[in-house]
């Protein structure tokens, strides 16, 4: 079985479907039930795969999922629930931070320390889907920006532990039409030109996978921002994605 949070839209149905095609059963997670079925029913035997509505910001959806998944035989886990908040730190209440914090960051922590003697008794793999923008500060995206930076290191830092037991594979895209930007406030405008589609994002993922794991910014788009991130001085960027990402 492989275990896939975040699995109501974006990355997760696409992850779901290319998952599949590999003969795996799936426990597909997420808080939203309706848009749950939709994403079994878009796949190709939905009778085989299991749902369950859960919120992974709290200790009550974690300790669900955990008691779902039970002692089946465990081959992966896809930490891809994570959302965003954009506009002024200071205008949002703290705890939409926290719980920001505790989706995208500290859900995929917890489960993968719980699940970890599962998958190395399986020689399973992690995917832990991150972003660019945990490669530089982000102001007006600051909680996500911190997160996705803390989710890049600890993915990578787990890597390099688990290197020929367990294939970690972290996942950093740039923009890509998931439904992110609706959840965020990000207007649409913003970077649309540089967007990857889900399918090639998570095809990108697998074949990293399949190689061994390893740090993958899918397509030569995300490839772009992503050099532009490490080439230009943080004093720089920072000034450009201020003008970028302000309200406006």
């Amino acid at each position: 079985m492989i275990v896939i949070t975040g699995a109501s839209g974006g990355f997760g149905i696409e992850f779901a479907r290319q998952l599949e095609r590999r003969g795996h059963p799936l426990l597909l997670t997420g808080r939203n039930q309706q848009r749950l079925e939709r994403s079994r029913e878009a796949l190709q035997s939905p009778q085989h795969h299991r749902l369950l509505q859960a919120d992974l910001a709290t200790s009550d959806g974690l300790e669900a999922l955990l008691s779902a998944i039970g002692d089946a035989p465990l081959a992966g886990l896809v930490n891809n629930a994570g959302y965003g908040l954009w506009g002024g730190y200071a205008e949002r209440q703290s705890d939409d931070h926290a719980a920001l914090i505790a989706t995208d960051l500290t859900a995929p922590m917890v489960l993968t320390h719980r699940l970890l003697p599962r998958l190395i008794e399986t020689g399973g793999f992690v995917i832990n889907v991150s972003s660019l923008a945990g490669e530089s500060p982000l102001p007006w995206m600051a909680s996500y920006s911190a997160a996705k930076a803390g989710l890049t290191f600890w993915s990578e830092a787990l890597r390099i532990e688990q290197r020929g037991v367990v294939r970690v594979v972290t996942l950093a895209p740039g923009p890509s039409p998931t439904g992110f930007r609706a959840v965020s406030g990000m207007p649409d405008m913003l970077g649309g030109s540089l967007r990857t589609e889900p399918a090639k994002v998570v095809h990108h993922a697998l074949t990293t996978l399949d190689a061994g794991g390893g740090f993958c910014v899918p397509g030569w788009h995300h490839r772009l921002l992503f050099l532009v991130q490490k080439l230009s001085p943080r004093a720089i960027s920072m000034r450009l994605m201020h003008r970028y990402l302000a309200p406006r």
